[in-house]
């Protein structure tokens, strides 16, 4: 006999959309051949676009892109491909003085050791001819033709941009070891390039000023050459919170090409910069430079914020806090104000507000203090009365404005969906991603005054056609009451062909963070429309803990970690057997990182899942505060308090101290060297399952990530899952077979457009 999976063939692991009149569910196929485009690079005039759409290649497990023109007036209709490579990339199209572009690109094989040299006149030759490599940088024109190659740098090309009078196209060039600054003349990019900095360390990020004579960079003081040494000599072992070379602000005066060292505090290193329209100031982000304090990725968060006076060299501390991180410093257009966005009296997980005083020096004042959300460092008006920012509000995401004057917060867009609004700093033009349970990841523009009304929108990218397609469950923000008589919401995806009066087996999909939400987007919840194209209901709770339903909602549970998102999730599947829309006899739950946190707990507290489906969830707290790469943030979860100081407390809200409650069939998911909530935590989970004869699965998926890096394990752990779902809550003869998964990735060509 067939495996169950094998059966369910034609409707879970069809290849993507051909042309058809009928529309069918997604599969996961689907979801692993959608194309992502980028956001549009806005010509000067604001009337193109330039944009790459990536695609996936199954055949080689990598993803290929190429460069896009559309019309910001026309929109959809005017949109025309310029590359066409089959398995090389072009990357970061720029505007050039000429009207046409520059990009990034692999698509010359590197010459080989002991070719010969590039002829004369590449640019970016690194010093000594250059010898290919990496990304290099191409030439072309906006309406069509061959792409000219313009550089032929040692390692290849990283961050490039045209100063805005267009004399200079300016790059980072060269090995990571050994990266510095070259030029190449705006109006003759075949021309040489001129190498700016010979720093005795690689230059790293950098930022241009807005009349192009002054470039800031960030630098290491030392390299480690010692370090690449022992490396390369294959000493591979890794050394917790190694020293690391201290990094500061440098300037380049791009007329005389001379550098300025700005900081040298040897208590510090700087990780991010801005600075004024006129150059005279910058503002920049520094970590306490102690290795031990900084061995944790969110103790590295934790900056300090600092402003310089370039000309005098003064350096004022702006922040002093320890737990936090704030955004990077925001100047005015009218450079009279600087503004950051921190947690609310710089206290950990309160929300953010905005932070505003005068560029000289004065009073800080909060900006957002009426609003129970957050409040962020956005892009100004051009009168520097009003900052503009992107936040999450209950299931959405909207644009929302805070007058500077009187710090009052307006929301600007009301749309049942998940947007973000950013400003390109030359023409002016607003660029919107939108995404809702119907529309994929798409941009658009529109002019500011129109902004809430879609109607007005031009549709710039639809790198999903094949969506329209699609037949998909209908989705919405559900609320009820929970344990405590406080309302909890989450998202509802109702089945493909939902009928009301039948009941639907429910999958509750919990995200992670858990300071974050689901939203009303295109496919959320770990494939939820798959779920739903199978027959499936799908609850997304936003369980307390979660971000955009105020402070207080996110921030109650600390000190009890669980028990009132457990509630939360627990009374909003009631609520939906009480609807009559689910059958209370067949729950699934899932979910990955806090999501997995949560089906542990699950497991451990309630019988009423007939499956679970756990990724990267933790079993024990006091084990994995000292294994993961986050610890401040746990202690806060925990109450403030070191597991050192209170071992009970801690292991009170570990689920692995409940284990012997668990009876429900459990797959575990887990990535080998995941550095957030590493492998052992799930082991401790499978071992103990199979020592009380618990059904159970462990998948380990290579990688040093905290998510699955690879698009094929991606899709492995996809349709283990659902089996596993379909096994268990449903009850049917489903089996996950290998072979029938290497037959779809055999025959899958990729999406049809």
């Amino acid at each position: 006999m067939r495996s169950m999976l094998s059966r369910l063939w034609p409707l879970l692991l069809a290849a993507p959309l051909a042309a058809q009149s009928a529309k069918r569910p997604m599969t996961f196929l689907d979801v692993q051949d959608m194309r992502q485009a980028s956001a549009p690079a806005v010509s000067p005039d604001g009337k193109w676009g330039l944009y790459t759409i990536s695609t996936p290649d199954w055949k080689q497990a990598r993803r290929q892109s190429d460069v896009y023109l559309v019309s910001l007036q026309d929109g959809l209709p005017s949109t025309r491909q310029l590359t066409f490579t089959k398995d090389k990339d072009e990357l970061s199209p720029r505007w050039a003085p000429d009207g046409g572009f520059v990009f990034a690109s692999n698509r010359d094989t590197p010459t080989a050791v002991g070719a010969a040299a590039p002829a004369a006149g590449r640019g970016g030759g690194a010093g000594a001819g250059g010898a290919g490599g990496g990304n290099q940088l191409y030439y072309m024109r906006a309406d069509g033709g061959e792409a000219r190659k313009i550089t032929d740098a040692t390692g290849g090309v990283g961050q490039f941009q045209f100063t805005r009078d267009g004399k200079w196209l300016l790059f980072t060039g060269g090995r990571a070891e050994t990266q510095q600054l070259w030029a190449v003349p705006g109006g003759a990019l075949d021309a040489p390039a001129v190498q700016l900095t010979r720093h005795p360390t690689p230059v790293g990020q950098w930022q241009l000023s807005k009349d192009g004579t002054k470039l800031f960079f960030l630098a290491p003081d030392t390299t480690l050459t010692d370090e690449r040494r022992r490396t390369d000599a294959h000493f591979g072992v890794m050394i917790r919170n190694a020293e690391t070379p201290r990094v500061h602000l440098w300037m380049l005066d791009l007329a005389s090409r001379t550098t300025k060292r700005l900081t040298s505090d040897s208590s510090y290193s700087v990780t991010a910069l801005t600075m004024s329209d006129d150059a005279k100031w910058v503002g920049f982000n520094a970590t306490r430079d102690d290795r031990f304090y900084r061995g944790t990725t969110d103790e590295r968060d934790a900056s300090e914020l600092y402003l310089l006076e370039v000309g005098s060299g003064k350096v004022e501390r702006l922040t002093n806090n320890v737990d936090i991180g704030e955004s990077a410093l925001s100047f005015s257009p009218d450079g009279q104000t600087i503004a950051f966005s921190a947690e609310d009296d710089f206290k950990m997980m309160k929300n953010r507000k905005l932070y505003v005083r005068p560029i000289g020096g004065g009073t800080w004042r909060k900006l957002g203090m009426g609003w129970d959300g957050n409040v962020n460092a956005g892009w100004w008006s051009a009168d520097s009365k009003t900052v503009y920012f992107n936040e999450g509000w209950r299931a959405t995401a909207q644009l929302f404005s805070v007058e500077v004057a009187s710090g009052k917060v307006t929301q600007l867009t009301d749309l049942r969906a998940s947007l973000s609004v950013n400003r390109d700093e030359t023409s002016g033009a607003l660029l919107i991603n939108y995404t809702d349970p119907n529309t994929p990841p798409s941009s658009y523009t529109a002019p500011l005054a129109q902004i809430g009304n879609k109607s007005a929108w031009v549709r710039l990218t639809k790198p999903n056609p094949q969506a329209d397609g699609f037949a998909l469950g209908e989705e919405e923000e559900t609320c009820w009451k929970s344990t405590d008589g406080a309302q909890a919401c989450g998202v509802l995806l109702k089945p493909v062909g939902y009928q009301k009066g039948t009941r639907y087996p429910l999958i509750v999909a919990i995200h992670g963070g858990p300071a974050a939400a689901d939203m009303l987007t295109f496919n959320g919840g770990y494939g939820a429309q798959i779920y739903a194209g199978a027959g499936y209901a799908v609850l997304m709770p936003n369980y307390r803990n979660s971000t955009q339903y105020g402070e207080k909602f996110k921030t109650e549970s600390q000190g009890d970690y669980f028990t009132k998102g457990y509630n939360d999730i627990m009374t909003g599947v009631d609520q939906l057997i009480k609807d009559g829309l689910v059958d209370g006899n067949q729950l699934g739950a899932l979910g990955w990182s806090a999501g997995g946190h949560w089906s542990n707990w699950i497991l451990t507290h309630t019988t009423r899942f007939k499956a679970i489906s756990t990724g990267a969830g933790t079993m024990n707290w006091l084990s994995m505060y000292a294994e993961s790469d986050v610890q401040r943030v746990r202690q806060w979860y925990m109450g403030d308090k070191l597991p050192y100081d209170d071992f009970d407390h801690w292991f009170a809200q570990s689920p692995i101290k409940y284990i012997k409650n668990a009876k429900t069939p459990t797959m575990i998911h887990v990535v080998q060297g995941d550095p957030r909530v590493p492998r052992p935590q799930s082991e401790e989970l499978h071992m103990a399952l199979k020592k009380l004869g618990v059904p159970t699965e462990f998948y380990v998926y290579p990688g040093n990530t905290h998510g699955i890096p690879e698009a094929r394990d991606q899709y492995t752990k996809s349709m283990a899952e659902f089996t596993w779902m379909e096994k268990w809550v449903r009850g049917k003869p489903a089996k996950f077979e290998w072979k029938d998964l290497l037959k779809t990735l055999e025959t899958n060509t990729g999406p049809k457009m």
